[in-house]
């Protein structure tokens, strides 16, 4: 035991190696604490290393008159319907190169759930294939996998497909979104940008991709019909990473991510939405309200990306204008922010 009673024992207490040992002890605990703390709330960057698209085989090729053709020999539509798809093709925009399910390229068109697994298999494990191989990234270096398909859910999950076909680790995190349409590309990346920025020095994959297999729909219900001509055959692959190594091998960094959920207005939800026709035909009815939706998605992604991203000057003059135009102070045109600076 110490006996402090002077100043000079003060002096010989504090100058005692014990003292002194136990003093730079709590000094570095202190400040591994503090950088602990620091790297806890200093969110991880995030980068995309690379991508893959999946291109089926020229065999799967479907040009319009191909389509037209299956859809007459179905026998399952009318003439009426089968000149609305018709129309559709050709506004679509869709080239003659596109390619289609094998399901639904066969005579008579019957697919079966294993078509569309099959599907799922060719089209997922095609494009990882191709993006592993490029960036020389394994299996057991992935500890995040997102897989989104709207339509086709299957037991075991898309994802459990792929975690048992590359044999990643116990500890793989894994989604399956489904339901979520063309949006939920997106919706992945920022989820597994959020994955990234708590789990740290690993890879995540994120698969896109639909399945027309047993999805097409074989009824008249023209707002049904246009998910038959619009959809094709096709998915990607993406790898993204916050390994610190990686920095020198990325192609971007992810730095922004906008989410904007309109679900809970009548308009949005059910702009697309899966149903049975009146004679019980399952399909997705997508109607012209779509547009309206979309834009007015779009605006929101875009005021709430501007505050993120545009400089102070560029906000302040977006600002002024509206207030100018919003109290009629002046005649002047809306100011469009530029999105270069």
């Amino acid at each position: 035991m110490f006996n402090v009673t002077t100043s000079h024992d003060l002096v010989k207490f504090t100058s005692h190696p014990t003292i002194i040992s136990l003093a730079s002890l709590l000094c570095l605990m202190l400040i591994l604490l503090l950088s602990s703390i620091v790297k806890s709330n200093k969110s991880c960057k995030v980068f995309l290393v690379d991508f893959a698209c999946y291109k089926p085989p020229s065999t799967q090729i479907c040009t319009s008159k191909m389509f037209s053709d299956r859809a007459r020999l179905c026998g399952k539509f009318s003439e009426t319907s089968l000149e609305f798809m018709q129309m559709i093709l050709e506004k679509s925009g869709l080239g003659q190169s596109t390619y289609s399910p094998e399901a639904l390229l066969r005579i008579p068109v019957d697919p079966c759930l294993e078509d569309a697994r099959r599907e799922a298999e060719m089209v997922m494990f095609g494009a990882v294939d191709e993006l592993l191989a490029k960036t020389g990234v394994e299996g057991k270096d992935i500890g995040i996998v997102i897989v989104n398909c709207s339509i086709f859910n299957v037991v075991p999950s898309l994802c459990a497909m792929i975690v048992n076909r590359y044999k990643l680790g116990e500890d793989t995190v894994s989604y399956n979104l489904s339901g979520m349409g063309c949006s939920a590309g997106l919706i992945a990346i920022g989820l597994s940008k959020q994955l990234l920025q708590v789990r740290h020095n690993t890879y995540a994959l994120v698969v896109s991709t639909e399945n027309m297999s047993q999805s097409s729909y074989s009824g008249d219900d023209r707002s049904k019909l246009i998910n038959n001509c619009i959809f094709r055959v096709g998915g990607d692959a993406i790898l993204l990473t916050n390994r610190p190594f990686d920095h020198h091998i990325v192609k971007y960094q992810l730095i922004h991510t906008v989410h904007t959920h309109t679900a809970r207005y009548d308009l949005s939800y059910n702009c697309i939405f899966q149903e049975e026709d009146h004679k019980g035909q399952t399909g997705v009815n997508i109607t012209k309200d779509l547009v309206i939706v979309a834009s007015k998605t779009m605006k929101a992604h875009v005021i709430t990306l501007g505050r993120q991203v545009l400089p102070i000057q560029e906000q302040m003059l977006y600002v002024a204008n509206y207030i100018i135009r919003r109290f009629a102070l002046a005649k002047v045109d809306p100011y469009v922010p530029n999105f270069k600076k």
